[in-house]
């Protein structure tokens, strides 16, 4: 695993050169399909990525699976790369710095929704409106299911967090009536 100092700068790295040619959403693409490969196929990832194996069998493998994908050259080449400067370990890392860059570019947000049970599509739709509304930007969500939260919402973006889950709001009742403040 790379310092994420170093992942940022690969990431940056493909990233201006998919301004340059305009294809930096296509690249993010690719890279989230690759990094999605090698976690579904561990064995393969171990093999590349580990430096005990031999290098040009490293590249081997690397060239039968790409050999195989519809890629662009230019990802192609960079995943390349990573493998000769011993940095294909941390392409999941770079894969996720380099969405936060793209996501930053095309003014979206990420946030994760976290509810008891399965939200209705219109209760989302407006969750998702007046985050939009908040953020100034396109938001995406994620949303994860947290029966422990009991009822209520609980939204996480970025360094945001709207806790608005029946479970918080129970325990901040119990820690008022400890300390006296409902006589």
């Amino acid at each position: 695993m790379i310092d994420s100092k170093i992942s940022r700068r690969y990431a940056k790295a493909l990233l201006s050169l998919g301004q340059e040619d305009g294809n930096y959403l296509e690249y993010g693409r690719n890279l989230k399909e690759f990094a999605e490969f090698c976690a579904a196929n561990e064995e393969f990832f171990q093999v590349v990525s580990n430096q005990i194996y031999v290098i040009e069998d490293r590249k081997k493998i690397l060239e039968k699976i790409l050999e195989k994908t519809p890629f662009s050259d230019m990802v192609k080449n960079y995943l390349r790369l990573l493998l000769d400067k011993n940095r294909i370990g941390s392409v999941k890392e770079i894969t996720d710095h380099y969405q936060r860059l793209t996501d930053d570019i095309s003014n979206i947000v990420r946030a994760e929704l976290i509810t008891a049970r399965p939200l209705k599509d219109d209760a989302l739709k407006k969750i998702v409106q007046a985050l939009n509304r908040l953020t100034s930007k396109d938001v995406k969500v994620e949303i994860k299911e947290d029966a422990s939260i009991m009822g209520g919402l609980i939204v996480k973006t970025g360094d945001l967090v709207i806790d608005g889950s029946i479970k918080t709001q129970l325990e901040g009742l119990r820690e008022s009536l400890k300390r006296g403040e409902y006589n």
